[in-house]
């Protein structure tokens, strides 16, 4: 074996990958696209995962395949033969086992991939860890559910690929120097509330260790789907059937992209007023382990869940994200609309009185009586905190109380040329867009080459870098009281002091959440109205 031409031995078979450089000039080696699992194809399309067959001969494990089948900007994505992970590794022969930390990417559950363009991993593989990506399905392939039992499409498959991966990575990593006990799940948005929605699951008891949900929860609205999608599809495509299995046929029979080109038919709202055709959602009676059986927050509040440590938080101005997409079709503009700003979980009746008195009450807390677009940061904080900050820091309160490992708390704030996300939108307004961090994680072909050692944007790699592989490592984000590079302890919330670690420019310690109050409102309206605070 060469260092050009890395050879690893895993269940399935021999795999040849190939030596990368990092950013600080260090080499590590690249396996990419692995099945983990069999393709999802023909009479497997819609269900759970299936193990991955076995190869004969060298596999070339030198080059990403194909993200999974997706439709955006009107054009069509992917393919269903799609289940594969990347695995990237300084060594393979170590005799100490590495920590392993696995990314979870975001995309709504209806969009993204693994690929390096956005995730390459020469941030990450600065450190001595042993990091995996990995493809999941999506959308319709992923989330579409039947209520019949009998044929094994409950919903969730997406969610189930996920466990898949993990479970290859506990039988395989060794080969990589990996250590299957010590494993961190890791995800941004979509990919955040994935990594909430396994700490959950019994599916995934065992599989990981350590946790980290970045900018979303599993009871963000956006992230719990109704179980309609189907028989709403099968309405766009002419298939006039009651009989889900008949339905669950013809599904099967239709091509990809003319699945996804109904999909667009059936109205998918990324608004938290309405819950969504095709997402993660409760499972009903099955013949198979089910994912998720029960709301969230009840398994939440049972304690009957994966604990683990973790880290959870979010952008200071995830709103500017939902900004733009409330006003990106201009013959529709949904700014300010009733259903972006009052939550389905509040169980009320668009337009009844109740409603409209939220209407109200929510306008009066964050615009005072002011014309809301003249201080346009004024609509970034109520997208902000109601489309991701408040069920995040809920369920964070909630874990508090049973969950006796240490919980991070964080706030991004930094603002350079790094951030992407802002930075596409051409927002100058202070404060970091949703998905603004995961640039400082991951090289992104979509912003700007770092070299400078002293500019803003190699500090802010190098910390957060620090900061996530340090928790892998340790469990314990800041074990070194006198690293340089992160000169402030970061301490674990407790029940006596909400901590929170600003990010920014500088790395600051906060005794309680600047939006304090804001969540103060979230609460009453939710302790009124919802009827999941009583689960």
């Amino acid at each position: 074996m060469t260092e050009a031409e890395p050879l690893v031995t895993v269940e399935q078979g021999v795999l040849r990958g190939c030596t990368k450089t990092s950013l600080d000039n260090g080499e590590f080696l690249s396996f990419q696209g692995i099945p983990y699992a069999k393709p999802p194809v023909g009479q497997l399309r819609f269900k759970a995962p299936q193990p991955a067959g076995k190869w004969q001969g060298v596999r070339d494990a030198t080059t990403e395949c194909d993200e999974c089948c997706s439709k955006a900007f009107k054009q069509f994505f992917g393919k269903e033969d799609c289940l594969y992970l990347n695995v990237f590794t300084k060594h393979l022969s170590s005799k100490k086992l590495k920590p392993v930390m696995v990314y979870i990417h975001g995309g709504g559950y209806v969009t993204g991939s693994s690929k390096a363009a956005i995730y390459g991993p020469e941030y990450l593989m600065m450190e001595d860890i042993i990091l995996v990506t990995f493809n999941y399905r999506l959308g319709l392939m992923g989330f579409l559910s039947l209520n019949d039992g009998s044929l094994g499409v409950p919903g969730n498959a997406g969610l189930k690929d996920m466990v898949m991966a993990l479970k290859w990575i506990q039988r395989n990593i060794k080969q990589f120097s990996g250590d299957p006990n010590n494993v961190t799940i890791f995800g941004e948005s979509a990919g955040g509330s994935a990594v909430h929605y396994l700490m959950l699951s019994p599916m995934a008891k065992g599989l990981f260790h350590k946790a980290i949900a970045q900018s979303g929860c599993a009871t963000n609205g956006w992230a719990i789907s109704t179980r309609h999608g189907a028989h709403l599809l099968a309405d766009v495509l002419g298939i006039h059937a009651h009989d889900e299995r008949v339905i669950l046929e013809h599904l099967q029979q239709v091509s990809a992209e003319e699945l996804y080109e109904a999909a667009e038919k059936v109205w998918d709202p990324f608004y938290i007023g309405r819950y969504r055709p095709f997402a993660p959602t409760i499972e009903t009676t099955t013949h198979e382990p089910a994912f998720i059986s029960e709301h969230p927050l009840k398994i939440i509040k049972s304690g009957r869940y994966n604990k683990v440590p973790m880290i959870v938080g979010s952008c200071s101005r995830e709103g500017m994200f939902v900004y733009a997409m409330c006003t990106a079709n201009m013959k529709k503009n949904h700014l300010l609309s009733d259903e972006t700003l009052v939550p389905a979980s509040l169980n009320l009746r668009k337009g009844s009185g109740k409603y409209k008195e939220v209407v109200e009450q929510i306008k009066r807390f964050y615009f005072k009586g002011h014309d809301p677009k003249s201080n346009i940061d004024d609509i970034f904080r109520v997208y902000t905190d109601n489309f991701f900050f408040y069920e995040i820091y809920r369920c964070t309160k909630l874990h508090l109380e049973n969950n006796k490992h240490p919980i991070y708390f964080y706030r991004f704030c930094l603002e350079t040329e790094l951030n992407f996300m802002k930075i596409l939108y051409g927002y100058t307004e202070k404060g970091a867009c949703h998905a603004d961090e995961f640039s400082y994680l991951f090289k992104n072909s979509g912003t700007v080459e770092v070299s400078d050692r002293d500019s803003p944007e190699m500090i802010g790699i190098l910390r957060m870098v620090k900061l996530w592989t340090n928790f892998a490592k340790h469990a314990n984000p800041t074990p070194d009281k006198k690293d340089p590079i992160l000169p402030v302890e970061w301490k674990p919330i407790s029940k006596e002091r909400f901590y929170v670690l600003n990010i920014d420019e500088d790395l600051t310690l906060l005794d309680e959440h600047p939006e304090k109050e804001a969540m103060g409102l979230w609460d009453t309206l939710h302790q009124r109205y919802s009827v999941t605070s009583k689960l």
